[in-house]
């Protein structure tokens, strides 16, 4: 473990990647040491699609945690885009933290990214997510044969669902913490902007309502993000697709889904910004959209060959 300055009123700062495989719980465990959601979660592996940061706060420790897109073998570029994004993460941690799916068990997606972080200089920790699920009498077995492919420094077990474990763990993260000042403000729970935030609550949307039904298919831009004088807020987002019988998927029946993905996508902005929330929704085909350098740009992804 590392050694930290214990003198009164030492602020200590560090980051954190958070990296595993599609569907670990790790955009789930960044939002439980928060204390607020700041990245979206559901079922569909590969929700994230670009590193995100959450700021969590312990004591005089403020830790910043980059959620990365899960690591899977890429197919196309813009896989490739997110893969990078991942590992990109990853580069100048102070810890970089390992999630498994422990009720998925050890499988050759999560050996190849373990092997893929044997020799990195930064202190790697084992969390094993998702134990309330889990067979527990598997855990240690788990735990003992990923700790033979490379020695964590560290293995917690946890359920960032449920909070089993998770102060254990977040008080752990702080203690390994180097000193130095807070990178943002105390009340600052990312860096993600309110405009790019709103385009991941209606593209979790999509995914909750949607399913199978539309893959990866599917992006939102955000093209008006307005205050209103009322203070209120005004935002109108195009929900590309690639074919226009995925846009007769995301319309539904007489409109009826994209005014349920609209409702609902309303109410958790809401929530999130406190404010009184109008939001318009259109949706455009747009064949190649996943082609478009521009997007990725949007996106905090690097355009990769």
């Amino acid at each position: 473990m590392t050694e930290t300055n214990t003198k009164p009123d030492t602020k200590h700062c560090g980051l954190v990647a958070i990296v595993g495989a599609p569907n670990a719980g790790k955009s789930t465990l960044v939002n439980a040491l928060v204390g607020q959601k700041v990245a979206i979660v559901s079922p569909k592996a590969q929700t994230t699609r670009a590193k995100l940061m959450g700021v969590a706060i312990e004591g005089d420790t403020q830790i910043l945690l980059v959620d990365t897109p899960g690591i899977f073998e890429p197919k196309r570029r813009f896989d490739r885009a997110m893969v990078a994004a991942a590992w990109g993460g990853a580069e100048g941690s102070d810890i970089i933290a390992l999630v498994v799916d422990a009720k998925g068990g050890i499988g050759g997606k999560v050996t190849t990214i373990v092997e893929s972080l044997v020799g990195r200089t930064e202190p790697i920790w084992l969390i094993l997510n998702k134990v309330d699920l889990a067979d527990k009498t598997k855990l240690l077995i788990h735990a003992e044969k990923l700790n033979a492919l490379l020695p964590f420094a560290e293995t917690f077990f946890i359920s960032a669902g449920t909070g089993d474990g998770l102060a254990h763990f977040k008080t752990q993260l702080a203690k390994a913490m180097p000193e130095g000042p807070w990178h943002y403000p105390e009340d600052q729970v990312s860096d993600s902007t309110e405009r790019a935030l709103a385009s991941e609550v209606t593209r979790e949307q999509l995914y909750l309502q949607l399913h199978a039904e539309l893959p990866y298919a599917s992006t939102i831009e955000t093209e008006q993000y307005i205050e209103r004088q009322d203070g209120s807020l005004e935002i109108h987002q195009q929900i590309l697709v690639e074919r226009p019988t995925q846009r007769a998927i995301v319309l539904g029946k007489g409109g009826v889904r994209i005014k349920e993905i609209g409702a609902r996508s309303r109410i958790e902005l809401a929530s999130i910004t406190g404010k009184p929330v109008h939001l318009y929704l259109h949706v455009k085909v747009k064949p190649g959209w996943d082609e478009d350098r521009e997007i990725y740009r949007d996106m905090g992804l690097d355009w990769v060959d």
